[in-house]
């Protein structure tokens, strides 16, 4: 038998990415498009035999060479990126694969939590990850003390919190009983999450039925749905945010939420494609979507790319046009400083 030996792939290295893409691409994989660090193992005469990558606290990319299946190989790739990421501090992993494959990796100490349609399988590595988190958002509600029958959600990134998130809210609240609100709180937008968490709870303090969540890594996040951050093809897209709402669709079935609340998106090529699937998606499980029409400030709809590009350019009157004044304070605080400065330095502030 061979002797194998590892080697990072690194982006500028066009021969071993070609390798990578090629062997990728004969197994049937689609080289991903969001990928941190790549790695490869090769045999005596230096072929690439597998190959496997990361991104986030996700591995992805995950191939062996078809005449060098049965020895071990994706075993070995597997346990090396899951110690490379257990050094950078990542110990909840998770992992993307095609459905044909997804057994493989329940050998390997991996467990099936979602399926997005027929091309991708989303496993976790602790057995009972996904059903303590659908624990934890059942105490949270029953701490909430709040009753009723009519249950709906919102999911919420924030970036940051403005009148129209406001203004969704309230829509949503006043419908329900119980409106069961999820934050993002992955940190992989301008504005972090301890800051997006503390607008949103000051700006909708006065709707008194809502029960606060953490997304964690179940919903819009690096590790199922990468695209909503960082752009990528339509396919891509549409796999991702079939299995984002698959996760939903067992979270609300848990909480017995019957609606979705979301707002209308005129401004956004992946947020409306999310919007799209979700609808399907969600109609064949028997729960609403109701899309909001946005809020608009002289004739336009708010949005949060435009809070963002007030803030870049230091405007704050068109700040306080477009935010609830909790925001507004915030932001014209002196504590606002490193985030103000965040945005002011970033390239790119409006969201595709």
């Amino acid at each position: 038998m061979s002797d194998y030996h590892f080697s990072e792939i690194r982006p500028g290295d066009r021969r071993a990415v070609r390798e990578m893409e090629t062997l990728l691409k004969a197994e049937g994989i689609s080289k991903d498009g969001n990928l941190e660090f790549s790695v490869g193992l090769y045999d005596e005469d230096y072929q690439l035999v597998a190959t496997g990558s990361a991104f986030a606290n996700t591995l992805r990319c995950l191939a062996v060479d078809s005449g060098h299946r049965g020895e071990g190989l994706m075993g070995q790739i597997v346990s090396y990126l899951v110690d490379w990421q257990f050094r950078r501090g990542y110990s909840d992993l998770f992992l993307y694969t095609k459905t044909s494959t997804a057994h493989f990796f329940t050998d390997l100490g991996f467990y099936e939590v979602a399926r997005g349609g027929d091309k991708v399988v989303f496993l976790e590595n602790r057995k009972n990850g996904f059903a303590r988190y659908l624990a934890r958002l059942q105490a949270e509600t029953e701490a909430s003390g709040l009753k009723g029958s009519r249950i709906g959600a919102v999911v919420m990134n924030a970036n940051p919190f403005t009148l129209g998130h406001q203004y969704l809210l309230e829509t949503a609240a006043a419908d329900c009983d119980i409106l069961h609100l999820f934050m993002v709180s992955e940190d992989a937008s301008l504005v972090p999450f301890a800051v997006r968490e503390q607008l949103v709870r000051a700006g909708s303090a006065h709707l008194g039925n809502i029960v606060y969540h953490y997304t964690d890594s179940y919903l819009i996040s690096s590790a199922t749905f990468p695209s909503y951050f960082l752009k990528d093809s339509e396919t891509v897209i549409r796999s991702q945010a079939a299995l984002d709402t698959e996760l939903f669709t067992k979270i609300a079935q848990k909480l017995g939420v019957t609606v979705r609340y979301v707002g209308e998106e005129p401004f956004s090529e992946v947020t409306n494609i999310y919007n799209e699937v979700m609808a399907e998606r969600l109609s064949a499980a028997e729960i609403a979507l109701r899309v909001t029409p946005r809020k608009a400030q002289d004739g336009k709809a708010i949005s949060a790319s435009q809070v963002r590009q007030a803030i870049h350019d230091g405007n704050l009157e068109v700040l306080r046009g477009l935010v609830p004044e909790t925001t507004y304070s915030y932001f014209a605080s002196d504590e606002s400083r490193p985030v103000r400065e965040k945005i002011q330095q970033a390239v790119e502030v409006i969201h595709y």
